[in-house]
């Protein structure tokens, strides 16, 4: 029989026990050599140059009092002015204005790219939590529909379903574009189909300053892991005219639209 010293009989004994130790403690849950799963990242990496994202053409239309100034104002109501970012690859925006003898417009775009820093949590479905929780805000009365959906079929789910509820302006919501079918304008505050993921409109009219009215539409996106906001404000110089809900919104949509599908060429 070998003869093992005290001392080193007592090292050995505790190599032991210290190796044993950190084989329990190394967090494999008995389970050795089991994959860590890592949900899959967002589809977007970066984001457009927001000022650069609305056509030329597209901001005439949307800013018509800009038509009438000069090359050189022209110009400047055009480029924009972005808005203040501390990280233009999470967060990116622009604003533009434009000043008329009937009315003024305001026109801003924002761009969100949200990302998950739990790896158990995809890019994509802590974006769909953020604007579940933007929807909710927004329409709190279609909370109960879930985060950024609607069921098939529902009221709520179409941009153009018969309604006849007075409108935003404060109309009984009938369409005045004489149609013989006798349809109507649904333009309250509603979720949108063919936008993206996910889609929601809002609507608010409210006043600035002691008479004057303004309203404002807010077309809020989510494209896998970008959530992108469109908001398009009418003021008119007179207190007593209300601006038009249905053009608002038909040209907020059509921006909204044009950007999604930047988005996704």
């Amino acid at each position: 029989m070998a003869y093992v010293p005290g001392v080193a009989l007592l090292a050995a004994l505790v190599a032991g026990c210290s190796a044993g130790s950190g084989a329990h403690d190394s967090g494999a849950d008995g389970k050795p050599g089991s994959p860590t799963v890592t949900a899959a990242p967002g589809k977007y990496r970066t984001l457009p140059e927001s000022c650069r994202a609305v056509p030329r053409s597209t901001l005439k239309d949307l800013l018509p009092g800009a038509a009438d100034l000069s090359e050189e104002q022209q110009e400047k109501v055009y480029a924009g002015t972005p808005a203040v970012t501390y990280d233009n690859d999470r967060k990116v925006g622009c604003r533009w204005k434009s000043e008329a003898p009937d009315a003024s417009r305001n026109l801003s775009i924002d761009f969100e790219r949200v990302v998950s820093y739990d790896p158990s949590v995809s890019d994509d479905d802590r974006a769909r939590e953020v604007f579940g929780k933007q929807q909710d805000t927004a329409l709190p009365e279609l909370a109960g529909s879930g985060p950024g959906s609607a069921s098939p079929g529902s009221p709520s789910a179409s941009a153009s379903t018969p309604s006849t509820t007075p409108s935003a302006d404060g109309d009984d919501g009938a369409d005045k574009g004489g149609d013989d079918d006798g349809a109507v304008d649904d333009l309250r505050p509603r979720l949108l189909d063919g936008l993206g993921d996910a889609a929601f409109l809002d609507d608010a009219l409210a006043r600035a300053g002691s008479t004057a009215q303004n309203r404002t539409v807010s077309v809020v996106f989510r494209t896998s892991n970008v959530i992108v906001t469109v908001r398009y404000t009418e003021q008119p110089a007179l207190a007593t005219e209300v601006p038009d809900s249905k053009e608002l919104q038909e040209k907020a949509q059509a921006l909204a639209r044009q950007l999604s599908e930047t988005l996704s060429a």
